[in-house]
């Protein structure tokens, strides 16, 4: 089919918090014209898949959600992953956009229509549907990550990855090994550790692990902020602690001394947690904090103090039909965990279709090309009227409700432009998105990312050209620029017109 019918002026791919929050910007803004599809069966993007025993936000529950729609309700300072579920759930029944999903819908691919300046998507039933605009809302905690091991065909046990949890898996009694020890191991262990007859972890690279500032919320901490201001003061709070510990400390590594700060604490935190030397030792980082994403918890590390968990650092070799082989031993399990992670900064993650723009040029072609970026994290030339909320040099580090609402706000100022001009095709210069990278690329020198000892860090910040594509900024001066940036930096035409029209220097200033 080849339609010249636009079914819906906007299509939202991906239904979890990034969509969420985008098609509520939309509707607050008069764009009511708009469809989300997600291949879930319900809302919540990473908090809909992911169920894990110990799952839980890693930054404090006052900063994880929409400074618009703030929840006074947590049970904890760091909210289980249920109740980041139920306030999906929430947010979605809210305002109304239960009507507006389909779920169980997988975009397989999109192309741009030049003549007629619409995005034409398959679905994985060969369904097409189109659009004016399309928004990539798809996160990148989406595709997991399975490790490239030899023999893993051949295990008999059960094996399942931290983002699929089979609940129907009982581990007690059973020996159990986990590969990886990043943010949703730390959180697994703990929970499991008690459980299982045997625990064997397998640690490629150690994770710093902080102390959590993590308590239960009493009835009267609610009460405190049902009163004027209460959460308004309970988030500032929060957003400068998060600040804090991520964007001031990674971007401005070689001028705010926060990192150093962090890893005494880090370290005092493992000889209190962990009564073996030697253990303590294989845990211990040897690249500077930020390097890679570190973890908060007040169990993990003690967790290694249990006489049926036994760590192993040595690379692992194989896996045999009874269990796991590394260059120092031979572990029988019956029960393979792969806390391995996501495909973040990965062919086939951003997005999780196929892209086509300008000319038929794939996205991912085009990246392979020029390397990861994005004009302020949103827009790519030669992908015209397609925005993206977490796309390269999008995010810094902090919330990623901060992100949702940093970007809807940049994506909206151009959709409100458009309508006004009545133009139908939206579309970044190339120009534009060279001064931004460039920018992005120059204020590499502060950052952590860039000190020797990242190199062994096994990042996943690093992508396979060994950018960092984080936004280098705080979150105020994206927020500021969301509001800001030129509009001039992008052309608007409308069908029917040859030339390319930017944006006049008045409307420039209309934000």
């Amino acid at each position: 089919m080849n339609s010249t019918v636009v079914d819906h002026e906007i299509i939202i791919v991906g239904a979890g918090f990034s969509g969420i929050g985008t098609a509520i910007a939309l509707r607050q803004a008069g764009f009511d014209d708009f469809l989300m599809v997600d291949d879930a069966d319900g809302v919540g993007g990473t908090w809909h898949w992911n169920t894990y025993p110990g799952i839980a936000v890693d930054i404090p529950s006052f900063s994880y959600q929409y400074s618009f729609e703030q929840q006074r309700t947590w049970s904890r300072v760091y909210a289980p992953g249920r109740e980041l579920k139920a306030y999906a759930e929430h947010c979605v029944q809210k305002y109304g956009l239960r009507p507006r999903i389909r779920f169980s819908t997988t975009i397989d691919r999109a192309d741009f229509d030049e003549a007629l300046h619409l995005w034409r998507l398959r679905t994985g039933d060969g369904e097409e549907l189109t659009a004016r605009y399309v928004i990539g809302a798809t996160g990148v905690l989406t595709r997991p990550k399975m490790p490239e091991i030899a023999g893993a065909e051949r295990f008999t046990g059960t094996v399942m990855h931290t983002s699929r949890w089979d609940h129907g898996v009982d581990l007690r009694g059973k020996r159990v090994g986990i590969i990886g020890t990043g943010a949703s191991a730390v959180q697994v262990i703990p929970e499991i550790a008690a459980e299982v007859a045997e625990l064997v972890v397998f640690q490629r690279t150690p994770i710093w692990c902080l102390p959590r500032p993590d308590t239960a919320l009493p009835p009267l901490v609610h009460q405190l902020l049902a009163l004027p201001g209460g959460k308004l003061l309970t988030r500032w709070m929060s957003q400068a602690f998060v600040e804090l510990t991520f964007p001031l400390a990674a971007h401005y590594y070689r001028v705010l001394p926060m990192s150093k700060l962090g890893e005494r604490t880090g370290l005092a935190h493992l000889k209190d947690q962990v009564d073996d030397p030697g253990v303590r030792a294989k845990l211990t980082p040897d690249y500077a904090l930020g390097c890679k994403r570190p973890s908060f918890s007040n169990d993990y590390l003690k967790t290694f103090n249990r006489a049926n968990v036994h760590l192993d650092t040595a690379p692992i070799t194989e896996i045999t039909a009874t269990g796991v082989r590394t260059a120092q031993a031979h572990h029988q399990v019956d029960v393979l965990i792969m806390a391995t992670g996501f495909k973040v900064m990965e062919s086939g993650n951003m997005p999780t279709f196929d892209l086509h723009g300008t000319g038929g040029v794939r996205l991912e072609d085009w990246w392979d090309t020029h390397r990861l970026q994005a004009y302020e994290g949103v827009s790519v030339p030669g992908f015209p009227n397609f925005f993206t909320i977490i796309g390269p040099y999008g995010y810094n580090g902090s919330s990623y409700f901060a992100l949702i609402e940093m970007q809807t706000r940049h994506i909206l100022r151009l959709l409100r432009q458009a309508r006004r001009g009545k133009a139908t095709k939206i579309e970044v210069t190339a120009a534009a998105n060279d001064r931004f990278f460039q920018e992005m690329l120059d204020r590499r020198g502060t950052q952590v990312f860039w000190q020797e000892s990242c190199t062994v860090a096994n990042s996943y910040y690093f992508d396979k050209n060994g950018d960092v594509p984080l936004r280098a900024m705080t979150t105020p001066e994206g927020f500021w620029r969301a509001g800001h940036f030129d509009l001039n930096d992008y052309t608007f035409d409308r069908l029917g017109k040859r030339d390319s029209t930017p944006a006049t220097a008045t409307r420039a200033a209309v934000h």
